[in-house]
């Protein structure tokens, strides 16, 4: 019997039965009189988790559909099975993913970020902040070139990623460097204290397999997977899902001004966010992660769809 097999027989603690279930990523989804649940193996903090129920009944409360939790017969948000492990039940919907392909979704997507922004604020929890500064971040990452520059050296690593790393390090370097330039101009130490202060929430994952387009419902959309939620500085959502969105668009500049736009007429932008919007494109993140990848893994044989990435580049 496999492990969502023993999950289910948590239900009972809910007072519930399933009539049919159905694997997903990572969970099971579970069809019951209360409509559709998603039934998850959990493994972090239960205080966090009581901080993210919050939160999510706070956007549930004004319009925003999420995938709040379910409270057992204890009133825990967390349930056990015969074997101890833990789970979580919460609340899913009919809908497919954000599609990366359609600018609707896409520009729906930053509309209901938009809105989330609105209402995620709360009051600070200090273990809850988010752990690494940007600027210690992107410094980090300069010294990281030149040691990974180095290795890359070596044959510890295979022929064709070395020359492709020691062809590009130089331009990444340079641009790593301006971003940081750039940084020490803007005041990102007061921004993010004020975020602080707000207690502005990031929703720390938000991408197109976050966001549901609901079933039956043309303006309908569900944020799930709060998991990573942290206080930040909010346009740190908007970039991430920007760049992913713009990688498969070749950064088109088009699309990236409707979706600044769209966002900014709900949510507006300060001038002190724009330009640490402008600090998080001009930095090479994307570029950084997959030589931090080789590097820490010492990897031997480079997998045809990294190879893709690394010339894209």
């Amino acid at each position: 019997m496999s492990l969502y097999d023993y999950g289910l027989g948590t239900l009972a603690q809910y007072e519930l039965t399933a009539d049919r279930s159905a694997r997903t990523r990572g969970a099971l989804l579970c069809y019951t009189a209360q409509g559709l649940l998603i039934l998850r193996e959990f493994h972090g903090s239960e205080k966090k988790l009581e901080k993210q129920q919050e939160l999510l009944m706070k956007l549930q409360e004004n319009g925003i559909n999420t995938d709040y939790f379910l409270r057992n017969n204890q009133e825990s948000l967390v349930s056990k099975d015969k074997t101890e492990q833990r789970f979580t039940f919460q609340h899913w919907y009919e809908g497919k993913e954000c599609d990366t392909k359609s600018r609707e979704d896409i520009l729906k997507s930053v509309r209901t970020l938009a809105r989330l922004h609105i209402l995620m604020k709360m009051e600070p929890v200090e273990e809850l902040q988010g752990k690494i500064s940007q600027g210690g971040n992107i410094s980090g990452t300069i010294r990281s070139f030149v040691r990974y520059a180095n290795l890359y050296g070596t044959k510890e690593h295979p022929m064709y990623l070395r020359k492709i790393y020691l062809a590009s390090v130089e331009q990444f370097l340079e641009r790593a460097q301006y971003a940081v330039k750039l940084l020490d101009e803007t005041d990102y130490d007061d921004l993010r204290e004020r975020a602080w202060r707000e207690g502005q929430v990031c929703h720390g994952e938000y991408n197109q397999h976050n966001v549901l387009m609901l079933k039956g419902d043309h303006l309908g959309t569900a944020v799930t997977n709060f998991g990573h939620w942290s206080f930040d500085i909010q346009v740190a959502d908007l970039y991430r899902f920007m760049r992913k969105i713009l990688e498969k668009y070749n950064w088109n500049l088009e699309l990236a001004g409707e979706m600044l736009r769209e966002y900014h007429k709900i949510r507006p932008i300060s001038a002190e966010e724009w330009k640490n919007l402008r600090v998080r494109f001009t930095y090479p993140e994307k570029y950084w992660k997959l030589a931090n990848y080789y590097y820490t893994h010492r990897k031997t044989w480079i997998s045809v769809k990294n190879n893709r990435k690394t010339n894209k580049i």
